[in-house]
């Protein structure tokens, strides 16, 4: 007895002299220690920001001897806590975070602990949410959601939530972000998580801000700051975070000397618990706005030293702190820096683009797999009424036939699983072709901004026109995607709202808002795809022409767009204006490009054109729907 004392006394002395003396710890220590101690030593210095390479040292040789000695659970803790480590530290790549996490997942399916393998889902769509894998992170969402209900727990269930409303803000789609958000306060409120009612201020911030609600943006800091302060004083970083987001919105609503407190805030804040080198890179968002403020020498100690964190940290594919600290440098006449600094923006640029590129031939396999989901679609919902009817009959049945009460039951009860099935996946097949149309528009935004880039370095104005005429078609096919995703239909534009905004896009291009009125005569009207995109082009070509060529000088106008489906098989096009028209005996002007891109495109939709140049000039299209479909 006096033996086995004196052993358990041993161990213990050394456990704590590997807690109390961390500057003399190797990894040889543990191998000895139980693997219970270890994962304890894991989760206190998980979060230190200290010994790194020996954390990751000791997490690995502990995963190692656990997959040997260990059940699923402890296997599961050790992956979620390398999880929870790479994610703080951004030691690796985010790769590192997610592969742990779903080893984690999978060691917990292997056991009962449901509120586990929920909570693992719902730690898992943040970590594919920051890898941009939105279709997985939306289907752990879900499998996350639907335990927390099987389980009632409303905690888990306010957190999914929460999650939901970051999913839709990562994808822009601030509205349900904030819907979601808001669904998730009260029940976070009710179960008494604080820290989590003061995270999901956040979503409102940002949400708020980019919806141009500034006011409702700040009170969510606001309530953010209050709750960490009053009830959740441990999360040391909401309020970090809180004050940079308000800073953003700030500066979205051009209030630069509070978007000036609130960065500094961030950054005394986080310099005050972690140290000020890894706050560094905060100091970005303060020399922000030092160069809107035209304080360049301020703006560049600030930048200089956020820029240098970014690229020590190995995350250099950085665009717009680039380009401040290359507008710090040109205000200062060091145009050696400068130049330097736009390069290195214009690298990222390119990179990101070629990114793109090369994941367009996936994408494009999506899109089409997406296309053969489309068709199904309906018959899914046929399908869903039809059993939805089922049920209802089974029911009756059931209420009159009570001696087949068992078996009807059991039949009941696989329906409706099914029907649940289909509605989930109803929901992913739209937020899969929602999600192609936002990629598809962000690429088009993508190739626009470079070919102004490119544009604003030329002289030749004639390339200089070409440049911008390219601007515009890409634009009017981005509107589109745009329409697309933000839509309700999923299959059809409604294209007076869609010439609208396109018009709108082209008078900011020529800065003509004062100048030249452009009117939509006609009424609401809904096309698909393939007949939407040409005509979007012909009516963009034919806006630019009049634009450039039909009020010359200071000559104000109007140009009239109206498209009308006049019978069952025939659409008609007009667009007017009342210009200078065209002079008899005058060479056309421009290259010619426009109006063959007209012509090619009135023959692809089986059209004929008409033009009329008595006053002003008239061009009127006909198309014959069932050739353009």
């Amino acid at each position: 007895m006096t033996k086995k004392l004196i052993i358990s006394l041993t161990i213990l002395c050394f456990i704590i002299n590997i807690y109390g003396q961390e500057n003399e710890l190797n990894v040889e220590n543990f191998k000895t220690v139980s693997i219970d101690s270890s994962l304890s030593w894991m989760r206190k210095n998980a979060y230190t920001g200290k010994n790194l390479d020996l954390f990751h040292k000791i997490g690995l040789q502990t995963l190692k001897r656990s997959l040997h000695t260990s059940g699923s659970k402890t296997i599961a803790e050790i992956h979620e806590e390398l999880a929870n480590w790479h994610g703080y530290n951004g030691t690796f790549s985010p790769d590192s975070v997610v592969y742990h996490s779903e080893k984690a997942l999978e060691f917990y399916q292997k056991t009962d602990d449901k509120n586990k393998i929920a909570n693992t889902y719902r730690t898992l769509s943040i970590d594919y949410m920051n890898t941009r894998q939105l279709d997985k992170a939306q289907e752990v969402l879900f499998k996350a959601i639907s335990l927390y209900e099987e389980l009632n727990n409303e905690s888990g269930l306010g957190n999914a939530y929460r999650s939901l409303g970051v999913l839709y803000q990562v994808m822009e789609e601030f509205e349900k972000s904030i819907e979601y958000t808001n669904k998730a306060i009260p029940i976070l409120e009710k179960t008494g998580n604080y820290a989590s009612v003061a995270i999901a201020q956040f979503n409102l911030i940002i949400g708020y801000g980019e919806l141009g609600e500034f006011e409702k943006a700040y009170q969510a800091a606001d309530y953010c700051l209050e709750i960490v302060r009053t009830k959740a004083p441990e999360e040391i970083f909401v309020p970090v975070r809180a004050h940079s987001y308000r800073g953003e919105v700030y500066m979205k609503a051009n209030d630069y000397g509070n978007a000036l407190k609130d960065y500094m805030s961030a950054w005394e804040l986080c310099k005050e618990n972690i140290g000020e080198e890894r706050c560094a890179t905060y100091r970005t968002e303060i020399g922000q706005v030092y160069l809107k403020q035209n304080e360049f020498r301020k703006a560049l100690e600030h930048l200089s030293i956020g820029v240098n964190a970014y690229e020590e940290k190995g995350q250099d594919n950085i665009v717009q702190p680039y380009l401040d600290l290359a507008a710090c440098y040109e205000n200062l006449d060091d145009y050696k820096n400068a130049m330097l600094y736009k390069d290195k923006a214009h690298a990222n640029t390119k990179k990101m683009l070629e990114d793109k590129v090369i994941n367009l031939q996936t994408e494009a396999v999506v899109k089409y797999e997406t296309g053969k989901k489309d068709e199904a679609l309906a018959s899914q919902t046929l399908l869903l009424e039809q059993k939805s009817k089922a049920q209802n009959l089974i029911i009756a049945i059931a209420a009159l036939l009570a001696i087949l009460l068992l078996s009807l039951f059991y039949f009941f009860n696989k329906n409706k699983k099914a029907t649940k099935i289909i509605k989930a996946k109803n929901a992913e097949n739209e937020l899969l072709l929602k999600e192609i149309h936002h990629r598809v528009k962000n690429n088009l935004e993508m190739v626009k901004s470079l070919i102004a880039l490119q544009s604003a370095q030329l002289e030749d104005s004639a390339s200089k026109d070409a440049m911008i005429a390219s601007q515009n078609r890409v634009q009017s096919m981005g509107i589109i995607h745009q329409k697309l995703y933000q839509g309700n239909n999923l299959g059809s534009i409604e294209m007076k709202d869609y010439f609208v905004n396109l018009s709108d896009g082209i008078l900011d291009t020529f800065n003509a808002e004062d100048k030249v009125k452009i009117k939509c005569a006609m009424d609401n009207l809904e096309l698909d795809v393939d007949t939407a995109v040409p005509i979007g082009l012909i009516v963009n070509e034919l806006l630019t022409n009049a634009l450039k060529y039909a009020f010359p000088k200071d000559k104000k106008g109007e140009i009239s767009i109206s498209l009308q489906k006049s019978t069952n098989d025939i659409l008609t096009l007009k667009v007017t204006d009342n210009g200078i028209g065209k002079v008899v005996g005058q060479a056309p002007k421009g290259t010619g490009f426009g109006s063959q891109l007209i012509k090619l495109l009135t023959q692809q939709l089986d059209g004929k054109m008409l033009e009329d140049n008595k006053k002003g000039t008239t061009v009127l299209f006909e198309f014959k729907l069932n050739k353009a479909a």
